[in-house]
């Protein structure tokens, strides 16, 4: 299999297009994850045309470089390789029944943010100047966190008894929120900022120390507790739809 790599945020956007089509058609979970990196990646290149981050150029490098090592692991998976076990371990519950979207969601999310996104952020940035792309990484935070209200009307089309679940509960919504767009990404940057001091020869030892880490998180994300899995097993026996239908609601959220 054809390893794509990316060379503009527009091929970023192209390639996503690809693995979501064929996930489309294959009717697999694993292009549920890419249709909201795409959505992601389209607000990321908007503010890059309207230039609001304050190095432009340096934030189209870190997106590709970023979503790079999602394509990679895409593909390594696919050609029956050996991508990190953070991704292996997500990809493999993409073949599974029971994971409702949420946590394929969050699967995905856990191993690009946690372990992907601090690589990129280093390798964009030396130890003197990495303090200086602080700013543009979080309004990052700010593109994500206005998703949140989108990606939960898209989870209540596909299950629409979220909404009651909702009401009474903030656990699920909080959980999204904290998960994603607070304690992964303030991790990420703690992770760029220790890896951008490490020596060439001892980057590939820590990536692999973290990678160990995070698929540990996965695995809490998989099987969250007796209770909570109790009710995401309820949830998924309920969700509407073909997993290309799933794909295609969760594409629409703005």
């Amino acid at each position: 299999m054809n390893m794509k790599q990316a060379t503009t945020i527009d091929e970023v956007i192209l390639f996503l297009d690809e693995i979501i089509e064929v996930a489309k058609l294959e009717q697999s979970p694993i292009g549920l994850f890419p249709t909201l990196y795409r959505i992601v990646t389209l607000k990321i290149k908007s503010g890059i045309v309207n230039g609001s981050f304050q190095n432009c150029e340096r934030m189209e490098k870190l997106d590709v470089i970023f979503a790079n090592r999602y394509l990679k692991a895409y593909y390594e998976y696919r050609a029956k390789g050996k991508p990190s076990e953070c991704w292996k371990f997500a990809f493999q519950k993409t073949e599974t029944y029971w994971p409702i979207v949420l946590q394929h969601l969050l699967l995905g999310i856990n191993a690009h943010i946690n372990l992907d996104l601090g690589i990129a952020s280093a390798q964009v940035s030396t130890p003197q100047d990495i303090a200086d792309l602080k700013s543009d990484f979080e309004q990052i935070n700010t593109i994500l966190s206005d998703l949140v209200g989108s990606v939960e009307k898209a989870l209540i089309k596909i299950w629409p008894t979220l909404t009651y679940i909702l009401k009474l509960s903030g656990k699920i919504d909080n959980f999204f929120i904290d998960f994603s767009m607070k304690t992964a990404r303030d991790g990420a940057w703690k992770y760029a900022n220790e890896f951008v001091l490490l020596p060439e020869n001892q980057r590939e030892a820590s990536i692999q120390e973290r990678d160990i880490k995070i698929s540990e998180i996965a695995k809490l994300v998989s099987n969250p507790g007796y209770l909570v899995s109790g009710v995401f097993k309820f949830i998924r026996l309920f969700e509407r739809g073909s997993v290309a239908q799933k794909i295609i609601d969760l594409s629409k959220i703005e």
